[in-house]
């Protein structure tokens, strides 16, 4: 059993922790030459130390850098225990050549030069790692801690999901026993759908695959009173978004905008992206006034906001816009521009198959 994903060595080939390693050890020569008796010549100080720390600084990283992938396959301890000896190999290698090419006489004897030298490589190297593995293990928490949040919060929408849908067959059973049995057919896609994207990322395919299907079932419900319009043909379908994103804002435009209208409404769902960001909004008619209010409207808005914050920071986002009788609730994610317009020739036939959902 490897611990690849455990390891918490960070990439020292890259170009961002070379630069970080670098200024750190730049400082630690800052403070070795400040810490000089008086009568020293600092700039001369300044500068063999510097190129003495930058050595052994360099060279630990390019080791690091080679053993990398290795060290992170062992268990933490052992991972580490075998860096600090790796630094310290290079610290004693680098010191040697020191002495033996620049004839350090103003540091004393070969042997005490040593010495601090690897004493100081020692503890600058035991806090070094200590501070990563630390460092490792609080990313390793908060991304526990947003994993527990998401699933709380899909366990939360799926539920609701399920005894809407169930209520809707149930209101067909009496008067459309056939349409109630597709109904439960296409619950049982969609559940399953569901719960096969419960864990990691779905794909907007198959959100908008699963928001097809939902819709599918409330026309079945509500018959003409129910229009849809998709504008969805140009959307990147392999783009990663979270599961259920998009069918919990449907359920609540068919819920509290098309539902109380006596001549339903026109629900519009459309996006598009610009500017390496994706925008899915869902438009729906404003109930007319007088409308008894139906709780619980921006519970589902408030779990979707929570799950792309969680997903992906303050790079996503849930808008909501009310103007005249219309009601517009946006979705805004990251997207690579480059995968704008995958999949788009298989949406369009989906289309030509599905303009009223």
């Amino acid at each position: 059993m490897t611990h690849m994903n455990s390891g918490f060595l960070p990439d020292f080939c890259n170009l961002r922790t070379v630069l970080a390693v670098v200024v750190i050890a730049e400082l630690l020569v800052f403070v070795l030459v400040l810490a000089q008796p008086a009568g020293v010549d600092l700039w001369q100080a300044l500068s063999l130390y510097s190129l003495y720390v930058q050595w052994v600084a360099l060279g630990c990283t390019v080791l690091l850098c080679l053993l990398r992938n290795a060290l992170n396959r062992l268990r933490p301890l052992t991972a580490g225990l075998l860096a600090w000896l790796l630094v310290m190999a290079v610290t004693a290698l680098v010191a040697h050549l020191a002495w033996t090419l620049v004839l350090l006489e103003s540091e004393g004897t070969r042997a005490g030069f040593m010495l601090r030298s690897l004493g100081l490589a020692a503890v600058v190297a035991a806090v070094a790692l200590r501070y990563l593995y630390l460092q490792q293990d609080w990313r390793r928490r908060i991304e526990a801690a947003s994993s527990a949040r998401e699933q709380a919060l899909q366990a939360r929408i799926r539920p609701h999901f399920l005894f809407n849908s169930l209520n809707t067959i149930a209101e067909m059973i009496p008067s459309r026993p056939r349409q109630a049995e597709t109904a439960v057919e296409d619950l049982a896609d969609l559940f399953r759908a569901s719960l096969e994207s419960g864990e990691g990322l779905s794909t907007l395919d198959d959100e908008l695959a699963l928001a097809r299907g939902y819709l599918n079932m409330e026309q079945l419900r509500l018959g003409d009173r129910l229009q849809v319009d998709w504008e969805t043909d140009d959307l990147p379908g392999q783009l990663a978004i979270p599961p259920m994103t998009l069918q919990p804002l449907l359920e609540n435009a068919v819920y509290h905008g098309i539902e109380p209208r006596r001549d339903g409404g026109r629900l519009v769902v459309s996006g598009r992206v610009r500017d390496g960001r994706l925008q899915v909004c869902v438009r729906n008619p404003l109930p007319p006034d007088g409308a008894v209010a139906r709780g619980g409207f921006g519970i589902a808005q408030d779990n979707v906001r929570e799950r792309l914050r969680l997903a992906y920071g303050g790079e996503g986002h849930l808008s909501v816009q009310q103007e005249d009788d219309c009601y517009s609730v946006c979705l805004t994610l990251p997207c690579d521009p480059g995968e704008a317009g995958a999949g788009q020739a298989e949406r369009g036939k989906e289309h030509a198959h599905s303009d009223r959902g």
